[in-house]
């Protein structure tokens, strides 16, 4: 049984063939792009962090690779301990080299070596005299200036010459990636640029911009745009500068790859952890109120994923930590699926609010009021019925939760002189309709026969304190 989700297999003959989101398409619409402007230009592709950035681009680069192009592909995040991108970037080219081409990438290294000088700083007697005591350092210092004059001098000479390299490295450059790349553009893949530090990430793509802007070489920088736009106003310290635009400097296209369809990736999931190893036991498909605990489990993953803000990356999170959690439940035990299955997402996406329920520091209504907030822009016609279910059992395992002996009492009484029930407590879903939300609750107290549950029932197992028992 799997409880982790291990990174998908790319197929050399057939890199698309384990794609579980039908996204080969996106990949021939870009790759088709590319033959179209095969000149050289920066493509973003910009999805946000979690969505599979990484594995679609790796599975291009693949395909890409069977259509006789040249890739060079650079995990940004995982080689910014290297202070100067130039090195990082030169060193990634350098796998394109054979014994032929080496010659023509040691003049390229040749260049490079010139762009990536630091020019020592000048260092003025005022500056000396208020920051070093001993005299004798003070006067070698000084001494070594040689004048500000000449210094200054030197500075102009120094920019002349790295701007007459800057021109040198790009021809040396252009001769080299024309000679290796059997007429087609080169794709240089940059990936996780926006989890670097920030100012690695803004001195990439300024490399990219002033070195790397020649024909024949096709950028593909994989982004979350507003996490790198962070980066650049963290780097020049203002909130107020425009880092979109500021983006479009580098940036030539724009690619966002569309969502795929809401149900495929949990049914993926689902079927990877293999949940009906336990939902569809044989032992608790002999109990009436288990039987039809698949279902529910799988209409309640659709509404909690139906939302953008739960990526790709939280669905495999909450479904491999339900699936270890079902490890602590017996066969015939309860587990009320909407109710484990919303826990368990708010302990990854929510877990003050988990926190909050867990510790019971909250009253009845502050639990509605936060519950609202996280299923409101799930809240339809369609599903209206079962998260009004859901609420309703959150109230009621809480109530017991935090008032051991209270059950329903504090949620309807009955009323001898209407002869029903009243309702103590209104739904935050559909507060209109109080002899529907009423008919849930006496309907988990007749038929469910979980009414007693407390939500401790749910969260020792969550947290992982009960022994593992299947």
């Amino acid at each position: 049984m799997n409880i982790k989700h291990k990174e998908i297999i790319i197929e050399t003959e057939n890199p698309f063939a384990n794609c579980k989101l039908d996204r080969k398409k996106y990949s021939e619409v870009l790759t088709g792009i590319i033959e179209a402007y095969s000149e050289g230009f920066v493509l973003a592709i910009n999805n946000k962090w979690g969505t599979g950035k990484t594995t679609f681009i790796r599975m291009w680069e693949q395909d890409l690779k069977n259509n006789g192009f040249q890739t060079v592909y650079f995990n940004a995040w995982e080689n910014d301990f290297e202070n100067n991108p130039l090195v990082a970037l030169m060193g990634e080219l350098k796998t394109l080299t054979n014994k032929p081409t080496d010659p023509a990438f040691q003049r390229i290294l040749k260049k490079a070596s010139i762009l990536s000088k630091h020019i020592i700083p000048i260092v003025a007697q005022s500056v000396v005299d208020k920051y070093i005591d001993t005299k004798g350092v003070k006067d070698a210092i000084v001494e070594a200036s040689k004048g500000v004059a000449d210094l200054f001098e030197n500075d102009v000479n120094q920019y002349s010459n790295k701007k007459k390299s800057i021109q040198e490295f790009r021809t040396e450059l252009s001769h080299y990636i024309a000679n290796t790349n059997n007429g087609k553009p080169l794709i240089f893949i940059i990936d996780e640029l926006d989890r670097c530090r920030p100012n690695y990430s803004v001195s990439i793509l300024e490399q990219i911009k002033h070195f790397f802007s020649i024909p024949d070489i096709v950028f593909i920088l994989s982004i979350d745009k507003e996490q790198l736009g962070n980066a650049v106003r963290g780097v020049y310290g203002s909130d107020r500068i425009d880092s979109n635009e500021y983006l479009k400097r580098f940036i030539d296209i724009e690619y966002s790859i569309p969502e795929p369809d809401k149900d495929i990736f949990y049914k993926y999931l689902y079927s990877y952890f293999d949940f009906d190893d336990f939902l569809e036991n044989s032992v608790r498909k002999k109990h009436s109120e288990l039987a039809s605990d698949k279902r529910s489990f799988l209409e309640f993953s659709a509404i909690l994923f139906s939302s953008d803000s739960v990526t790709l990356r939280h669905q495999e999170k909450i479904f491999a930590h339900c699936r270890l959690a079902l490890r602590a439940f017996g066969e015939n035990m309860y587990l009320i699926p909407e109710v484990f299955l919303f826990l368990i997402h708010t302990k990854v996406l929510n877990e003050e609010y988990y926190n909050n329920i867990k510790f019971k520091k909250l009253s009845i209504s502050d639990l509605q009021g936060k519950f609202y907030q996280i299923i409101k822009n799930k809240l339809n016609e369609d599903t209206e019925r079962l998260l009004m279910w859901l609420e309703a059992y959150l109230i009621l395992f809480y109530s017991n939760y935090i008032n051991k002996f209270g059950r329903m009492n504090n949620i309807y009484k009955y009323d001898s002189d209407q002869r029903k029930n009243i309702l103590l407590v209104d739904s935050i879903i559909n507060n209109s309709n109080k002899d529907r939300f009423l008919d849930i609750f006496e309907n988990i107290e007749r038929s469910r026969n979980g009414g007693s549950l407390d939500l401790s029932h749910f969260i020792k197992r969550i947290d992982l304190t009960e022994s593992i028992i299947n």
